[in-house]
């Protein structure tokens, strides 16, 4: 029995999935209009963790996808959704990101059952890390909601180079993710998974200084047009469709984007 549980946790450890995606959050205003826009957009279930009456797990099929945490209005902060992904030690992430001209927001801090960081790279784009147990399995959090998370910005080369020096990837760390070029993206695989793409346009294009870096996040879904119709009865809208690849830019109530992608065409 104890070794089936050392081998479970060291399955749960951010270690497992080195660099990684391996967790998303939104921050909003309103808890409660945040799940009910996300209960009819997405079908997400709902329940309250450690973490206290202001972060909130939602669910697929009893597997937690993803956390939404309930912040105040400041100024002109935007409520977004963030990736985390997987370290095996935050300090020394976030210490490589600010020698590198990344910035640190918050953190690291202890959210047990392991520590978060949250930071922005050298464009702007936030991102956060997480060392220790995930909240979920990672293949079954890869499977229920999330398809990958997509980077972007101004320059994908410099982006990659950026990232793979603060998180490991391409590098010689057992479970290290593997970076590629394809149909002029930066391509991030874990294994056999594709978890994440940088892009900036084509090769030749100069470079865009109205682009603002971000993150997004894509999530797989039954009916793309579907979700487009429940994100607009509940006070969301549509940012933008490209409905020759089932793909649809979505924004909440709160202006939060994220994107929703047709199982089909995965």
């Amino acid at each position: 029995m104890n070794s089936h549980r050392a081998a479970r946790s060291e399955v749960m450890a951010s270690r497992s999935v080195f660099g990684a995606p391996c967790w998303v959050s939104l921050t909003t205003r309103d808890l409660s209009a945040a799940e009910k826009f996300y209960t009819a957009v997405l079908g997400w279930d709902w329940r309250s963790g450690k973490l206290g009456d202001q972060y909130r797990f939602a669910s697929v099929g009893g597997v937690p996808v993803a956390g939404v945490s309930a912040v105040e209005a400041m100024g002109q902060k935007a409520f977004a959704w963030t990736p985390f992904f997987a370290v095996s030690d935050a300090d020394e992430t976030v210490a490589r990101g600010q020698e590198r001209g990344g910035t640190t927001a918050v953190g690291p801090i202890s959210f047990p059952p392991g520590r978060a960081a949250l930071l922005a790279d050298r464009d702007g784009a936030v991102f956060g890390v997480w060392e220790g147990e995930l909240v979920a399995d990672w293949e079954e959090w890869r499977r229920a909601a999330p398809v990958f998370v997509e980077l972007h910005t101004r320059d994908a080369f410099d982006a990659a180079i950026f990232y793979a020096e603060v998180l490991g990837w391409a590098s010689e760390a057992e479970g290290s993710c593997e970076v590629h070029y394809e149909n002029e993206k930066v391509v991030l695989r874990s294994g056999a998974d594709t978890v994440a793409h940088i892009h900036s346009g084509a090769v030749d294009s100069a470079r865009d200084p109205a682009i603002r870096p971000r993150w997004q996040i894509h999530f797989a879904v039954a009916d793309v047009e579907a979700c487009v119709q429940a994100a607009r009865a509940h006070g969301g809208s549509l940012v933008k469709e490209a409905g020759d690849v089932g793909e649809a830019v979505l924004s909440d109530s709160d202006g939060a984007r994220f994107v929703v992608n047709s199982r089909s065409a995965q």
